[in-house]
């Protein structure tokens, strides 16, 4: 696709941009990161930044930052060169980045985190700890956060830690600020909360470089959209002017292909059940749970974050003990809270969280792949390193993994490719039945297509898949939808549901109309009692 960017407006009167890239070019080794990259952010903007994993979004971000230096290019905030690199205050003052993983420090409190290293005004003055706490009130009341400030951060949801690490930007002067992935683990509630905050704080003059993975959420915060591609500036155009096709072809090089809810080959009523779950209850999260995947088939387990779909999740892999209830594979029962009998019996998991939960990252993706399958790499409880290379190799090939090799760290590598790493360790074992858990979460476009499609293979092997998601385009890769909400099943959809319908159910409210085998999404329980975690 041609390059559409135009110069920014200048003349008199016209605001500097919060922030200015033009020539960027950074190398590691042999590895070229950006080659000649531009951006340009202007102030109150929101303005997405997209593109595969490996496109070079994340180098940008450190260079934006102040955490690398470019080898070539200019950077200017606010129409002035960018500070000296190492003098972190002054970049403070100009840019901040939210991560996508949290920086607060879950044991202080939200005062604390605010003012962490400036608590007093000097290294030798003691901490005023009214006057700290009454500032602390202050900057979150002028920015409208309602989070108390005596509160432990790990107290907190996702979200009100992610409106304390944006006040805490705001608190350094910064104008422009870095949001990586926000959205990845809330629920549709609370990004309606974050949009509507960082649209309030537009309004006061604070711009955004948004980026996420998902594309829809360009399209409902952004007025502008930068697309990277292979380490170079594809594009930058008003989103309005970019249809979705449009921009996923920008963003992968390739006509757009898009998965439906209807395209797959549906199991045969008679084929056999894989994974059975029958009044399953844990307490405080899910009561009388019952669901059933046959040899064939892909389920998919929707429901926002209070739901309680993830950790029936993770129940069946063996994570939680249940209360009541009952859950088999094959016929075999899975011990509930035994990683080991899911295991035994053919469940593997593709967990919702691959840096807490799916990788060991100073380990190489080797290791990383063959977590599961231990007990084939060597007699008598050994471990040969011939032996996994070459279990690793199959895995690398199958997944489509970019990797130097076999040897090379698995933090080394992007995290569609990361994830990857996960989904052929849960593969190993070559299950009966796949439980992948939001498996796209933080991928490209590209690479979520793959992982779909991959899992799409293992139903057609003659296996079963149970994915647990709230993204659309996870569950229609699926040949049934079931819903849960607050802690019960409320609907089920046969193929051809509708985006609004099953969007409905998984908010708990009535909208469209479900398809003749579907529970009325309208017919929601009265809370359970979970909280917003589905604790």
């Amino acid at each position: 696709m041609a390059d559409t960017a135009t110069a920014p407006a200048t003349g008199p009167g016209t605001p500097a941009p919060v922030a200015e890239a033009t020539g960027i070019s950074k190398r590691f080794g042999a590895t070229v990161a950006l080659r000649d990259a531009r951006i340009t952010v202007a102030p109150g903007e929101a303005h997405a930044l997209v593109g595969r994993n490996g496109a070079g979004k994340s180098t940008l971000v450190s260079i934006l930052t102040g955490l690398q230096q470019p080898d070539t290019g200019t950077l200017r905030f606010s129409g002035e060169p960018a500070p000296a690199f190492g003098d972190i205050d002054a970049w403070r003052s100009r840019v901040a980045c939210v991560y996508q993983h949290s920086t607060v420090i879950g044991d202080l409190t939200v005062a604390e985190n605010l003012f962490l290293n400036r608590q007093s005004a000097g290294a030798m003055q003691p901490i005023r700890w009214k006057q700290l706490r009454r500032r602390a009130e202050e900057l979150l009341g002028e920015y409208g956060v309602a989070v108390d400030a005596t509160a432990r951060a790990k107290d907190l949801t996702v979200e009100q830690r992610q409106f304390v690490e944006i006040a805490r930007a705001l608190s350094f002067g910064a104008r422009f600020i870095i949001l990586d992935e926000p959205t990845a683990k809330l629920d549709a509630r609370g990004i309606n909360r974050l949009f509507d905050k960082l649209r309030d704080l537009q309004r006061q003059g604070v711009a955004f470089l948004f980026i996420s993975h998902h594309l829809q959420e360009v399209y409902d915060l952004c007025t502008t959209v930068t697309v990277y591609r292979d380490a170079a500036h594809i594009l930058t155009a008003p989103v309005v002017e970019l249809g979705h096709q449009a921009l996923v072809e920008a963003m992968t090089g390739e006509s757009a292909s898009t998965i439906t809810a209807g395209g797959s080959p549906v199991a045969r009523e008679d084929a056999p059940e894989l994974l059975a779950i029958d009044d399953l209850t844990l307490p405080g999260v899910c009561e009388d749970i019952s669901l059933s995947v046959r040899s064939g088939e892909v389920v998919g387990l929707a429901g926002a974050t209070a739901s309680g779909n993830v950790q029936v999740g993770e129940t069946i892999a063996g994570l939680h003990r249940a209360k009541d209830g009952r859950i088999t594979v094959g016929g075999r029962t899975v011990r509930t809270g035994s990683v080991p009998s899911a295991l035994t019996v053919g469940v593997g998991l593709v967990p919702e969280d691959r840096h807490l939960q799916g990788l060991v990252n100073n380990r190489s993706v080797a290791e990383n792949a063959t977590l599961t399958v231990t007990g084939q790499l060597g007699p008598f409880g050994t471990v040969l390193p011939a032996r996994t290379k070459a279990f690793a190799r199959r895995m690398i090939r199958d997944l489509d993994i970019k990797t130097p090799g076999a040897a090379t760290p698995v933090s080394a590598l992007s995290g569609g490719n990361q994830q990857k790493v996960v989904v052929a360790r849960a593969l190993a074992t070559d299950p009966h039945v796949l439980v992948a858990i939001r498996p796209t979460n933080g991928v490209d476009v590209k690479s979520k297509e793959f992982l779909l499609g991959r899992i799409r293979q293992v139903a057609d092997g003659g296996k079963a898949a149970l994915i647990v998601s709230d993204e659309l385009d996870d569950l229609k890769v699926c040949d049934r939808v079931v819903v849960m909400f607050h802690g019960r099943v409320v609907a089920e959809f046969d193929r051809g549901w509708k985006d609004e319908v099953v969007v409905a159910a998984i908010e708990g409210v009535s909208g469209g109309t479900a398809p003749a085998t579907a529970s009325p999404a309208s017919a929601v329980p009265a809370s359970t009692g979970t909280d917003e975690h589905g604790r």
